[in-house]
């Protein structure tokens, strides 16, 4: 299961989902649909109790739809998730004005991946529709995605060396992120007033750059000793964080502020009700 874009939105309520490569097709957070649908306080005893009170929904959700790992309180957890299938055989069972909205919302979210898969300039003009809407400049939008292009180019060297696992990219990046800046992500994002927000949509471009930096000296470096595993890739990112780290420290001490900064993009947006971080 690859996730893309974890995150949509149906009448401004964030719905967590992923995508499955192999099965072509998008796995959604049936907790999140409950919500939209129900406007439910506690969507997930209403989902509990609409089960136990539905022996043939419950049966079919418990046949066919996986646990699938989500943002729940800025951590990923395992959470009940269904395909475009499973989603409408939940709407059947329960009674709401936002049923057919829902339903069309739901083809609409299918199509536009199918668009993105045969034409992936599609996805990007899309992100840059989004980042605009959000008040980011065009100077801004483009070291984002130059941004993106370097941290694809280490992943996919991650990948080739032998790392795999989810949480292993996880530490990885964090090492990188905490030599260059003195923070962990979690302590960046919190500076920014962040919560399962993507910490790289609220940098500003100092913040862009030096992430940039650090992790193309990170791939430099590890691919010069052909860094292989986990732990050769740990010493890797901490040097290509550290070169990051003295250049930020040197245009500090020349203008006299930080770098990193509380600035963030969430007042620019317009306002989500946000429900990724309900279990």
């Amino acid at each position: 299961m690859k996730n893309i874009k974890e995150v949509t939105v149906f009448e401004n309520v964030e719905v967590r989902r992923a995508y499955d490569e192999l099965k072509e097709c998008w796995y959604f957070s049936l907790v999140d649909i409950i919500s939209i649908l129900t406007d439910s306080k506690n969507p997930t005893d209403y989902l509990k109790k609409l089960r136990k009170r539905d022996s043939e929904l419950g049966f079919y959700l418990g046949t066919n739809c996986p646990q699938i790992e989500m943002l729940v309180n800025g951590k990923r957890r395992k959470t009940l998730a269904g395909n475009v299938r499973d989603v409408l055989r939940l709407v059947q069972s329960v009674p709401s004005s936002k049923a057919e909205p829902f339903k069309l919302w739901l083809s609409k979210i299918g199509y536009e991946r199918i668009q993105e898969l045969h034409d992936p300039e599609i996805s990007l003009n899309r992100a840059r529709t989004n980042w605009i809407n959000k008040g980011h400049s065009q100077k801004w939008i483009q070291q984002r995605m130059m941004g993106q292009e370097t941290r694809n180019k280490l992943t996919d060297f991650w990948k080739q060396s032998g790392v795999k696992h989810k949480n292993d990219f996880a530490l990885l990046t964090n090492i990188i992120h905490q030599e260059w800046s003195d923070l962990t992500v979690k302590e960046h994002k919190k500076i920014k007033g962040l919560q399962s927000q993507n910490l790289r949509d609220h940098m500003t471009e100092a913040e862009l750059i030096f992430t940039a930096l650090a992790e193309m000296s990170t791939r430099q470096i590890a691919e010069f000793v052909n860094a292989t595993g986990v732990p050769e890739n740990v010493k890797a990112g901490k040097k290509g964080g550290s070169i990051a780290k003295v250049a930020r420290v040197k245009l500090e001490d020349s203008i006299g502020k930080s770098v990193v900064t509380k600035d963030n993009f969430l007042g620019a947006a317009p306002f989500k009700k946000s429900i990724s971080n309900k279990k």
